[in-house]
């Protein structure tokens, strides 16, 4: 009896701790100043979200205290499409700096979010925000005229014992000693034989992260490294087929091989918004005794899309022709897949954390009714369910305002100065244009042209 109370006080704190969660709600000015494409409105819309509605920083704030890693993501993206590339960069390496601490974090933290739920632990951050993160972050450094600063970027990702490496590793991973699964790890561990499996990703390589590095080795000089890069795209699209579904675009190719005495001018354009979590409510039997312990509602982090209403980008430059755009990088593709393994983990540690507080009730609810009558059993079973429904929460955080896919494409000039226009369709209608003045081209370096649309 005095078991259950203590996990009902625990649980009950718990939930109103997390009654100060952020709502979908509290980002509407954000969205609505990217539906616009005024991305210096969105990120005044953040700072301002952090003070709070009354001017104090804390449980008003937008992003909490343990979601620092969510806020320095989204003002470094947001940052990032505003042209602000300094701030974007110093905000980008705060998240990383944060991802790379919650590896170390407390055994305590841990333990709170094994019993009460993930909410209660600061953000660690996703894989692939760990790496999309360094990919702005080498566009910060291109665009602000520093190419060594952007390699310095892409060899976090693309050298041996990056990211990149240790994300396949990760996936892959099996017990050194005994050959073990990460599942069977678990139900050895927890001694649990049905536990959910945790599902095989199928993404550890980034033909994205690759077309830029071999874009920036060549306007250093770096052939060599060039080819390695240029070659890692075709590795992905062979080995990652859940993510790159078609074929490798042309623009690869043409940009690795430029005629000589002509300039390649490359156009990269960011569309749509990923994917996002959102809570979803699902129910399950539980083999208790007490009739009203054998249904327990999980609530578990889901990906929904948000669809983008461009479907072709058309490129022209004055005086030497016009090109589509081709499909690099399915981001939110990628996105799913890396979610996918740690979704299925979460279904386990939430499976094994609902059954250890079920069968703590289940117990003290039966012990109860055999001690004082089927009312007194009744009455803790329901006032522990209710304390487990409050304090379980799925947690939905993580970077809001990353792209949705990826486009290259590519023109070979003479040595000049042009104008572009970047043309976004969806079907035979123009929705959007963007134009680009006094383009400067010419063989000695990288032309890379940058362009986002979100919508």
């Amino acid at each position: 009896m005095k078991t259950v109370l203590l996990v009902i006080k625990v649980f009950l704190l718990a939930s109103m701790v997390l009654s100060c969660a952020t709502s979908s709600n509290a980002f509407r000015e954000i969205d609505h100043a990217v539906d616009q494409a005024d991305f210096t409105a969105a990120v005044d819309a953040v700072v301002r979200g952090q003070r709070g509605h009354r001017g104090q920083r804390g449980s008003r704030a937008i992003y909490t205290e343990r979601n620092a890693i969510s806020l320095f993501m989204d003002k470094g993206l947001l940052e990032h499409y505003a042209g602000n590339y300094a701030a974007s960069s110093e905000d980008l390496q705060n998240a990383e700096r944060l991802i790379e601490e919650a590896y170390t974090k407390s055994i305590t933290e841990n333990f709170f979010s094994f019993i009460i739920n993930d909410n209660t632990r600061e953000y660690p951050g996703e894989d692939f925000e760990n790496i999309y993160l360094n990919v702005f972050n080498a566009l910060n450094y291109y665009n602000s005229g520093n190419t060594e600063g952007a390699l310095v970027e892409i060899r976090k990702l693309s050298q041996t014992g990056g990211k990149l490496d240790m994300l396949a590793r990760r996936y892959d991973y099996t017990d050194p000693e005994t050959g073990a699964s990460l599942n069977d790890i678990a139900q050895r561990e927890t001694g649990i034989r049905d536990l959910p499996e945790i599902a095989s990703v199928n993404f550890s390589n980034s033909a994205l992260a690759r077309y830029l590095g071999a874009l920036f080795y060549q306007a250093n000089g770096n052939i060599d490294s060039a080819r390695i890069e240029f070659n890692q795209i075709e590795l992905a699209y062979r080995t990652n087929r859940n993510i790159y579904r078609d074929s490798v675009p042309r623009a690869v190719e043409e940009a690795r091989n430029v005629p000589a005495g002509l300039a390649r001018l490359n156009i990269i354009s960011f569309t749509g918004l990923s994917p996002i979590k959102q809570e979803q409510l699902i129910a399950h039997y539980l083999p208790f005794r007490h009739p009203i312990l054998q249904v327990a509602f999980f609530k578990l982090p889901v990906l929904v899309k948000r669809p983008s209403v461009i479907t072709r980008i058309e490129v022209a430059v004055e005086g030497a022709g016009s090109f589509r755009l081709e499909l690099l990088e399915d981001m939110g593709a990628a996105i799913e897949e890396t979610f996918s393994g740690r979704f299925s983990s979460i279904v386990q540690k939430t499976y094994i954390r609902t059954i250890i507080k079920y069968a703590i009730a289940d117990i003290t609810a039966m012990e109860m009714a055999r001690q004082q009558g089927e009312l007194a059993g009744l009455m803790i079973a329901l006032t522990a369910r209710t304390a487990m429904d409050i304090s379980e929460s799925a947690d939905i955080r993580m970077s809001r305002y990353l792209p949705d896919k990826a486009y290259i494409g590519g023109i070979n000039l003479d040595p000049g100065t042009y104008s572009v226009i970047i043309n976004y369709y969806n079907g035979n209608n123009l929705i959007s244009r963007d134009t680009y003045a006094d383009v400067v081209v010419d063989n000695n370096g990288l032309n890379l042209l940058q362009s986002v649309n979100l919508r």
